[in-house]
């Protein structure tokens, strides 16, 4: 019988409060088995430099920790190579995909590698901040595809404010939890 699984991929460097709310957003609202969280290996569309692929795994590993519907999936990490989105789901055909994503994302999907493909692979779940319209780009508006609005409180924070926090020495528990938190300090993570 298939899954329902929901594929949230990203950087995660670091994960935060937001992701988790999005992931249990994407969970509830979607009557989703599991989600995978998925850490980005190489992504050929970031410019800045990441933190170590070990580093990333262990914070999402302690963010996800205590809900069995969370699992870390590290294809992407392990693969040599781009890390692209298609491969991924390629690798969970036979399921029901959806895949969670922001608004940012959404409007620049048609830059993604194979985004024709993709998009007859999964369901989209789009999280828009709260107040903002889902928009595509022409191009992706006119290809068909599914769409679903997940539904989310605003949590304004990201993982750049996260680390320029983190650069200053300052408390980020609130935006990643004590146990992140605690790794990112432990690893000095982020510092100038």
């Amino acid at each position: 019988m298939a899954l329902n699984i929901g594929l949230f991929g990203g950087s995660f460097d670091p994960p935060h409060e937001a992701h988790l709310a999005l992931a249990y957003a994407a969970l509830d609202q979607l009557k989703l088995d599991k989600v995978l969280w998925i850490p980005v290996g190489n992504p050929w569309q970031k410019r800045r430099e990441l933190a170590a692929p070990e580093h990333r795994r262990a914070m999402v590993e302690l963010l996800i920790a205590g809900e069995p519907r969370f699992v870390l999936d590290d294809a992407e990490l392990r693969r040599q190579g781009p890390s692209y989105t298609i491969d991924t789901v390629r690798q969970h055909l036979g399921d029901n995909l959806t895949l969670i994503i922001g608004q940012d994302q959404y409007a620049r999907l048609h830059t993604w590698h194979e985004w024709q493909a993709l998009l007859g692979l999964v369901t989209l779940a789009v999280a828009a901040r709260a107040g903002e319209a889902i928009q595509a780009n022409a191009e992706l508006v006119n290809h068909p595809h599914r769409i679903v609005r997940l539904q989310l409180l605003a949590l304004m924070h990201s993982s750049t404010q996260v680390r320029e926090r983190a650069s200053r020495g300052e408390d980020i528990r609130p935006l990643v939890g004590a146990a992140v938190a605690g790794y990112i300090a432990q690893h000095r993570l982020y510092c100038e």
